[in-house]
């Protein structure tokens, strides 16, 4: 076999790295070979297919940190483990159950079922691999490999602050925003300034009806009958379909749009432009919950309740105010957040596939909560997001909602990211400048009628996510 032939070989390795876009963007090693990025701890971390020997050499030659592992054996999944950005007093006002204690429990025999629509069901365990191989392990991190079948389900094992992220089942492609997309919202940037139409408009959302409307969706008001919003369970169906129904009642056209067999289904709006053009501005919160382990209660209040309600409240005053867009404005509620972002990354993928012309897009992902003491805030995110698109929403916020102390926050990451990776402008509103200090954080107790959930609070970031509609996607009333 001559050198080149040999340096073609396959070797099936994979590689977690530093995040680079200097080295990704354009490398021809990389091409298909890209699993996403990742959080452990303050970095971010790329996960990527080694494919052949050439491959490996290039990357020994050019990266100053780099952790190698076999791929999985066919019929196992990678998912990543995080443990998210939690503030001090969090942590030691309860007993954390450590990494070693979640593996453990991966020997249990709970699996996923398809086409039922519960959170946990127990298996007698025959003919299923029950185990497990760990791929890269930080402190605060971890790539494993499990059974396709417990993937879908590890959502309900692991402790309250850790967060699982199913990787793709084959590489994709990196893909960089372009620069004509970030000049787009450059200069929208540069145009930015205090509008009185603006203000009135976002002014009119109505604070007495998100309550109303977060109550549904957790089931306060004894009315609705959802117990919890987790991706299997009836009640997101429920939420699914008052979700869309609401929408449309505002003027736009809703769509229910299944994504993997057994998750509730994406809920994707669309008010189309008055004017002659694809351009389209998207924001969006996931309506799935998460609750305590073992206890299919997910009420899901802030998490992500408080961004649902926001993004539904924003849809209301449209149809209140007979707001019409020069652009095509989406609304979209995503389910599998909490299993990965899987709802989002479908529908990422799809408006990728067709040429969409994304100007940007904004995730609302728990505005409600404040702690004592603390001001209204709005956290942005530190690392994985559009610089230009997080600036645009700070200086939005400056000038709607100066009520607001804004800030960063290394609680990361929600839906946003799935667009983010797919080339498109992205960023995300949080309701901290600093690490997640919510002490309902996935737990069944995570209701609306408690102290420190704070309708203030999400009004003001409803607002800013509104308005960032407004300047973006213009409009006439």
């Amino acid at each position: 076999m001559s050198i080149t032939a040999m340096l073609q070989v396959p070797i099936g390795l994979l590689l977690v790295t530093p995040f680079s876009p200097a080295l990704l963007s354009g490398n021809t090693c990389l091409s298909s070979n890209f699993f996403g990025n990742y959080r452990d701890g303050e970095a971010t971390l790329s996960v990527l297919s080694v494919s052949d020997w050439a491959c490996l050499n290039f990357w020994n030659a050019n990266l100053d940190s780099a952790h190698y592992a076999q791929a999985p054996e066919a019929g196992h999944q990678l998912v990543w483990l995080e443990k998210a950005s939690i503030d001090n007093g969090l942590l030691s006002a309860r007993e954390q159950p450590t990494l070693d204690d979640f593996l453990v429990s991966l020997e249990s025999t709970i699996e996923y079922q398809p086409g039922q629509q519960e959170v946990i069901t127990e298996s007698s365990g025959e003919g299923m691999p029950n185990s497990y191989d760990v791929y890269y392990r930080a402190e605060n991190a971890a790539l494993v490999s499990v059974a396709a079948d417990k993937a879908m389900v590890i959502d309900t094992l692991l402790p309250p602050f850790w967060k699982s992220r199913l990787l793709p089942t084959t590489p994709v492609e990196y893909v960089p925003i372009p620069d004509r997309a970030t000049k787009a919202v450059k200069q929208i940037l540069a145009n930015l300034k205090f509008d009185p139409v603006v203000a009135s408009v976002v002014n009119n959302i109505s604070i007495a009806q998100i309550k109303n409307d977060i109550r549904f969706l957790t089931g306060e008001d004894e009315k609705s009958g959802i117990i919890s919003r987790h991706s299997f369970s009836t009640g997101a169906i429920t939420a699914a379909h008052w979700l869309k129904e609401r929408v449309e009642s505002t003027g736009a056209s809703c769509r229910l749009v299944p994504f993997l067999t057994g998750f509730a289904p994406n809920v994707i709006c669309r008010y189309d432009a008055i004017k002659d053009t694809n351009a389209t501005v998207l924001i969006s919160g996931h309506y799935d919950s998460r609750g305590s382990f073992g206890n299919t209660r997910a009420p899901g209040g802030d998490d992500d309740g408080s961004g649902t309600t926001g993004v539904l409240s924003i849809a209301r005053t449209i149809g209140r105010k007979g707001v019409k867009f020069h652009s095509n404005v989406e609304l979209a509620f995503f389910a599998g957040e909490e299993q990965g972002l899987l709802g989002s990354k479908a529908y990422a993928r799809e408006l990728k596939d067709t040429g969409a012309n994304l100007t940007l897009m904004v995730q609302a992902d728990m505005t409600a909560y404040r702690a004592p003491g603390e001001p209204l805030q709005l956290g942005l995110p530190d690392l994985i997001g559009s610089p230009e698109v997080t600036q645009l929403v700070a200086n939005i916020s400056a000038i709607y909602s100066p009520e607001l102390h804004v800030g960063y926050t290394p609680a990361c990451c929600s839906d946003h990211q799935s667009f983010h990776e797919q080339g498109f402008p992205a960023t995300q509103v949080f309701e901290r400048a600093g690490p997640i200090a919510d002490p309902m954080y996935h737990n069944s107790g995570d209701l609306s009628d408690r102290d420190g959930y704070d309708f203030d609070q999400l009004y003001s970031i409803a607002k800013v996510q509104f308005a960032t509609i407004l300047h973006t996607a213009g409009f006439e009333l």
